[in-house]
């Protein structure tokens, strides 16, 4: 299975990192080894002294597919939850002032937290989902997919352009405003539409 990615997919993190809206969605990808699941605790790891969360949907492709038209992509994803894409920042702005891939800060083991997963038949309007992530009770993360700048449906469309999509793979679709650290003891729970759908750990 793949984990594919996608980033600055959201107006207002885009203006928060001082960078333009994108004319494509910019991929990239995680292997399955960064994934984890059930609630289980995420450690922090010795080669960042920076770990930023960035809260996501995520939708889980049900269907095999290739060259799949906007129009159908729905056919394609029918489960989603919330994920977060664990960012080691210090890496990343290093990897990229050295014009370099991105895949050491964002592709190392335990990078892609995802939680329980539930029905896109149970949302009432995938292009108007609430979600948020709380740090200790707090809230850091707090937005709607209504700010989206590419749709689940050119997501799913374009990323099969270049990879043949299959069942399992999961896309985390972009994070909005409001990234920040982790730190050790930290309590992280993710939200959609106020169902809490991941709560874990930083140790």
């Amino acid at each position: 299975m793949k984990i594919i990615c996608i980033g600055l997919n959201y107006r207002k993190h885009a203006i928060e990192m001082g960078r333009p809206f994108p004319a494509e969605p910019v991929v990239f990808m995680k292997p399955d080894s960064s994934i984890l699941k059930n609630n289980k605790p995420f450690f922090l790891p010795d080669f960042s002294s920076e770990l930023h969360y960035e809260v996501e949907v995520v939708v889980k492709i049900t269907r095999l597919g290739k060259g799949i038209l906007k129009e159908f992509a729905p056919r394609y994803y029918s489960e989603v939850t919330a994920g977060i894409d664990i960012t080691a920042r210090d890496l990343q702005t290093k990897l990229s002032i050295d014009r370099l891939p991105w895949e050491l800060s964002k592709g190392f083991d335990g990078a892609a937290p995802i939680g329980k997963f539930i029905p896109v038949s149970s949302v009432e309007d995938m292009a108007n989902l609430d979600f948020r992530l709380e740090i200790n009770g707090k809230t850091v993360q707090h937005s709607n997919t209504s700010d989206m700048i590419f749709s689940f449906n050119e997501i799913v469309s374009y990323v099969s352009r270049f990879f043949t999509l299959k069942t399992g793979d999961l896309i985390f679709t972009g994070t909005p405003s409001g990234v920040g650290p982790i730190n050790k003891h930290d309590h992280l729970v993710a939200y959609i539409n106020n169902t809490p759908l991941l709560d874990f750990m930083i140790k």
